[in-house]
């Protein structure tokens, strides 16, 4: 036993030195370094630098890693019942897009060693010096999974048709306003297109990440209708039917079960002895119900690398030594964890509204939800969820993020008595230890979260019991994955939720679709009409000024500012109350080559490098 508690104290000294080595600098694309992989006790790796080589008419993609030797299965995991669709431009959710994604490719991608912006399927990028003209050199000889060539002709119908034509999920399309204009694009020859945007805009590299779609293939489809898009490639589809561009190509799907990926033999990558990558046979995903199923099939070898999570970090930190797997720590979440009450005051098609009015009432009263902000007990979930593995979090972006703003961070400690204080400054008051409002009304809700996700049940019960204790009576109703989004994104039917967003610590502006009024993420508050969206909180009305001024802004230290004042807004407003920031600690099979794990990247960020030895 004493043992364990050493062990899981050099843990919590391991998280603080992460925590303070976290590196801000004036660059927001060289944030990341040797130095910050020192300190965070990552493997040092010296990725070669991005090169392109051409043969026979082909730009191929130099791998940055030794090279490795072909064959061997890779085997991880996501928590769930799968994906609801293969179509990558039309994902609405995590799973569906890890499941997606991975089949395609982007003009650009994100080092996850440094964080710059580097060319993927563009040979290379030239702005010109007016900053709002980007010229887009493709690659020569790239080709489709089904053989046909990969040229401009993808490239515009992708950005012009699907994107900013607002097909599937608008989150991209409503990230690329400025103002009320979109981008340009304009195809120059075969392997060039060029963009333009109204005015220089500083996200708009990191937008460019986005898969490129096979014109062949999805233009018919947009030619039915938006109806048509949305339900092709569903999870229903034939794996043979995917014409794709990414290391991988989906060779079966079992629904519940799994997920198994086959090399395409078209990848553009090539190593230093000119082998074709990927070099695995199989990449395959395990659909498993929950974390502690998660958690028993890397124990028994079903899987090659697991997250660890509370105290289980201890336990496989001692045996590491004596095992066949290597831990590794990531840092900060880089994204968040989240409560949120459903701020909607309007009605639906069928003229009901959204969320009860009495509910409505607490909900937007801002001493009700500062009152549930100082009754949750950060530090208890830090300690008795996440094994100290973790830290306290009061901002939308991440503790890794560089634009984090620090004032704020610190946050508070629960006090109950301020949380009461609150309650009855706006009248509520208590009767046999429930709350009531002050027009007589017993506080009562629902509170949804994922089912199987055993961290967020678990938050759950904790914050239903703090909430409780202030005499709320909270129905608390884990539910499946995709149900629950279907509450959250299409019927808004919901009271109160427990969820995350996926972040990144060196562009804000990609939360945009969660905090622009009209963001199809906008949870708290959904919006489905123009005319619903003229109807702003004062407070909701800033946030769209704020991510417009930082949009347009080049200079770092301004955006800083900025994107600083819109965690403040957020933290004195509370539309959405955060929870806590896991440290992410993964355990991955020693028996492969090629495995580099960074905070930016994760573990197998280079799949297509990483080898059976």
């Amino acid at each position: 036993m004493k043992k364990g508690i050493i062990y899981i104290v050099s843990i919590l000294v391991f998280i603080a030195i992460v925590l303070s080595g976290c590196i801000r600098a004036d660059i927001p694309e060289k944030e990341y370094s040797k130095d910050k992989a020192e300190k965070s006790f990552l493997p040092v790796h010296n990725p070669y630098p991005v090169q392109t080589k051409t043969i026979d008419g082909v730009d191929y993609l130099l791998s940055r890693s030794p090279a490795g030797k072909y064959g061997g299965v890779f085997v991880t995991s996501t928590i769930g019942e799968g994906p609801k669709t293969f179509n990558s431009w039309n994902s609405m959710d995590a799973t569906s897009s890890l499941a997606a994604d991975i089949m395609f490719d982007g003009l650009v991608t994100t080092d996850a060693y440094t964080g710059e912006v580097i060319p993927r399927l563009a040979k290379d990028i030239e702005i010109l010096p007016d900053k709002k003209t980007y010229i887009v050199h493709l690659r020569h000889g790239l080709k489709w999974s089904d053989g046909k060539e990969i040229t401009a002709d993808d490239v515009y119908f992708t950005w012009n048709t699907i994107i900013f034509g607002g097909f599937g999920n608008t989150s991209t399309r409503d990230a690329m306003y400025i103002g009320t204009e979109l981008p340009k694009i304009e195809k120059i020859d075969r392997y060039t297109v060029k963009f333009t945007t109204p005015k220089p805009f500083s996200p708009f590299m990191r937008q460019l990440s986005v898969p490129i779609a096979p014109k062949h293939i999805l233009e018919p489809v947009t030619k039915q209708g938006k109806k048509a898009f949305a339900s092709f490639w569903s999870s229903n589809t034939n794996p043979k039917d995917f014409v794709t561009s990414g290391a991988f190509r989906l060779k079966e799907y079992v629904p519940a079960q799994r997920l198994v990926y086959e090399r395409n033999p078209n990848y553009y990558i090539i190593d230093e002895k000119g082998q074709k990558l990927p070099y695995l046979d199989k990449y395959i995903i395990l659909i498993v119900g929950d974390l502690n199923n998660e958690l028993l099939k890397f124990k028994s070898k079903e899987l090659d690398t697991v997250g660890l999570r509370s105290s289980n970090v201890a336990l496989f930190k001692e045996k590491e030594k004596s095992s066949d797997y290597k831990i590794y720590n990531l840092g900060p979440d880089t994204g968040t964890m989240y409560f949120a009450y459903n701020l909607n005051t309007r009605k639906n098609d069928k003229g009901k509204y959204y969320v009860n009015p009495t509910k409505q009432r607490w909900f937007n009263d801002l001493n009700f939800r500062k009152a549930t902000d100082y009754a949750i007990d950060r530090e208890n979930m830090v300690f008795n969820i996440a094994g100290g593995v973790a830290a306290p979090l009061f901002t939308p972006e991440p503790l890794s993020s560089i634009y984090l703003n620090e004032k704020i961070a610190k946050g508070h400690l629960q006090d109950m008595q301020k949380a009461k204080e609150l309650l009855k400054e706006s009248g509520f008051y208590w009767k046999n230890k429930k709350l009531y409002d002050r027009w007589g009304n017993k506080v009562e809700f629902d509170l949804y979260t994922n089912a199987g996700n055993t961290e967020r049940e678990s938050i759950g019960v904790m914050i239903k019991q703090d909430l409780e204790e202030l005499g709320m009576t909270v129905n608390f109703k884990p539910i499946e994955f995709n149900t629950l989004v279907s509450k959250l994104v299409n019927s808004n039917d919901f009271d109160a939720v427990i969820m995350g967003f996926t972040g990144s610590p060196l562009e804000p502006y990609g939360g945009k679709n969660v905090w622009y009024s009209n963001g199809t993420l906008h949870v708290f508050n959904m919006r489905k009409t123009p005319e619903e969206n003229k109807k702003l909180f004062p407070w909701e009305k800033k946030l769209n000024e704020l991510f417009d001024r930082a949009s347009l802004e080049l200079n770092f230290d301004k955006r800083k500012a900025l994107y600083e004042e819109y965690q403040q807004l957020v933290y004195d407003e509370k539309p959405i109350i955060y929870l806590y920031s896991p440290i992410r600690i993964s355990a991955v099979r020693n028996k492969f080559g090629n495995v580099y794990p960074t905070e930016l990247g994760g573990v197998i960020h280079n799949i297509e490098e990483i080898y059976l030895k």
